[in-house]
């Protein structure tokens, strides 16, 4: 994808519409994006964001912003805010052009009533189940409905009183009068309204039969003059039903095209799915930092410019596959080393106390964020004093062969200070290590030797006196399988949830610079992983810091 336009490479669906301008068919491009607010939008949906904007913009096109909003039941205001945001933080805009399947429901009566009239739409009286008992299977044609031939009047009549309110929810439906025969089943007089006395988000109680997914979709890209419907593969037995209600009203006919969704290993698409995780509390909301969602990942420090790059990597086809995750965070991973400040922060520390460093003295080292990386880089004041932390794991009172960091009178390089070696350990009550005294070369200011010596390790550090309390949030996947679905005959995908996707780390030490973090600014603490500070949780005094990533890339070793 450029960087300049965010326009898409070339491919199956540039082709058609490369075709189509050059036939005359269409002389302009027009997409839409066309959620409905029923949840959060994840990262499935930013393939379908980066596919309709990209491909307008690549072709000096438009795309529309439009809410399907025809099932109040599950509709929210605070979807169709969080799904604005999402698309923004994208980097998309739609300007001017954010539409409401709602702003059209007086249109499509008008059209269910023109379709009545030329007497291609009927109102029916069956239930849904008895609908569904008489639809047929894929080698059964269905039986045609009892009330499929009621003269034209009755049903103009019946489907202005169901307009009026005046029958319960699923008393009647009005229904499209093709085929019962066909083999596809889409076309079996598919219902296009159902009753449903439910007050909605935008137009309240004045409606009380509200239009079917496929009757609406195909209208609102009429009514908006759409040039191209690009959905996923799923809608692609359902294009014969777009085709033939333009047709049958003989207005404006968008191309519906079909592409394969994005589907990534140990991640759930379903925004039913991930609805139940939210209502369920296996995670803190939509927002929590393991969803797949969009808000979900800004919040654990993912960046836009890498979601991008992911979608243009991953491409566009038309088969259905899984892409692994290690795809996506190593892409993560490249974006954050061109954009990720280098700073230290110890997990689990261990004091060590340098005896022969005055206790009243101080000193600062000036340190890059880019160490090594960049000719000109950004520098932070780094405190050093007599007392600081390591790394638990930077010690071993008795280690083995090639142990290069810490040990009773082995030397170290501490990153940017000084060399000290380990002269004693303090040991509590149990045994424990609580403690280690060590000595430091004061001419090795800035971590090298003035005698030319050289060690094999080099330890982050943060002054005990300046240090930063925090907490972090250390995240792995949340479901344990590749594929959740994968579960014996009887069980649920929530059977595969992680019971260690969080690991919360109460005690952490940063160092003093990173006080001032804005939310979502990405670090990258040294030998750690990629981190940001939470932007719910995270207050002064109180530092809360989600781990975007490790630093570990399995992706990249397995290409070379």
């Amino acid at each position: 994808m450029s960087e300049e336009t965010g326009a898409v490479r070339s491919n199956f669906i540039t082709d058609i519409i490369d075709e189509h301008l050059e036939n005359g068919r269409f002389d302009r491009v027009h997409t839409r994006f066309p959620p409905e607010p029923n949840g959060y939008l994840h990262i499935g949906h930013a393939k379908s964001i980066c596919l309709n904007f990209g491909t307008a913009e690549q072709y000096g096109g438009l795309t529309n912003l439009r809410f399907d909003d025809t099932n109040p039941t599950t509709e929210e205001v605070e979807y169709v805010e969080s799904i604005q945001a999402d698309i923004r933080w994208l980097g998309f805009d739609w300007e001017d052009r954010l539409y409401f399947a709602s702003d059209y429901f007086e249109a499509m009566y008008d059209y269910g009533v023109a379709l009545i009239r030329r007497g291609k739409a009927y109102v029916c009286d069956l239930s849904a189940e008895e609908l569904r008992q008489t639809r047929g299977t894929l080698t059964e044609p269905g039986q045609n409905s009892p009330y499929r031939d009621r003269p034209v009047a009755e049903n103009l009549d019946l489907f202005e009183r169901m307009k009026q309110g005046e029958f319960p929810d699923g008393a009647k439906t009005l229904r499209a009068r093709i085929d019962m025969a066909s083999p596809n089943l889409n076309m079996r007089d598919p219902v296009l309204y159902r009753i449903v006395h439910a007050s909605h988000h935008r137009t309240g109680d004045d409606w009380c039969i509200y239009p079917m997914y496929d009757y609406a979709h195909c209208l609102e890209d009429s009514i908006e003059k759409i040039t191209h419907s690009i959905c996923t593969l799923e809608f692609e037995d359902h294009r014969p039903l777009y085709d033939w209600i333009l047709d049958a009203l003989e207005v404006f006919h968008p191309q519906q095209i079909e592409f394969a969704r994005l589907n990534l290993s140990y991640t759930v698409m379903s925004k039913r799915k991930l609805l139940q995780l939210v209502r369920e509390g296996f995670v803190s909301g939509w927002d929590d930092p393991r969803m797949p969602t969009l808000s979900g990942m800004r919040r654990r420090g993912y960046t836009p410019e890498a979601i991008r790059e992911f979608v243009d990597i991953v491409g566009v086809s038309k088969a259905n596959s899984i892409v692994d995750v290690e795809l996506l965070e190593h892409v993560l991973r490249d974006d954050l080393n061109e954009k990720a400040r280098r700073v230290m922060a110890v997990l689990d520390p261990l004091r060590v106390v340098i005896e022969n460093y005055p206790a009243d003295q101080e000193e600062s080292f000036e340190v890059p964020y880019f160490p090594g990386d960049r000719a000109e880089s950004p520098t932070r004041m780094v405190p050093f004093s007599r007392e600081i932390y390591i790394e638990r794991s930077d010690f071993m009172e008795d280690p083995p062969k090639k142990f290069f960091r810490l040990a009773p009178g082995a030397e170290v390089r501490l990153m940017n200070a000084y060399y000290i070696t380990c002269t004693d350990v303090i040991k509590d009550e149990r045994g424990q290590v609580v403690e280690l005294r060590a000595s430091y070369d004061p001419d090795s200011r800035g971590g090298m030797s003035s005698d030319g010596r050289k060690v094999r390790g080099t330890l982050h550090w943060v002054s005990a006196r300046h240090a930063l309390a925090a907490e972090l949030r250390l995240y792995d996947y949340l479901f344990t399988q590749p594929n959740p679905y994968d579960v014996p005959e009887g069980g649920d995908f929530k059977d595969n949830i992680n019971p260690d996707s969080l690991q919360v780390v109460r005690g952490a030490m940063l160092e003093p610079s990173l006080s001032g973090a804005e939310a979502y600014q990405p670090f990258q603490f040294m030998r750690q992983g990629y981190f940001c500070p939470d932007p719910v949780d995270s207050k002064p005094g109180a530092l809360v810091f989600n781990r975007t990533i490790s630093l570990v890339d399995t992706w990249a070793k397995l290409q070379k």
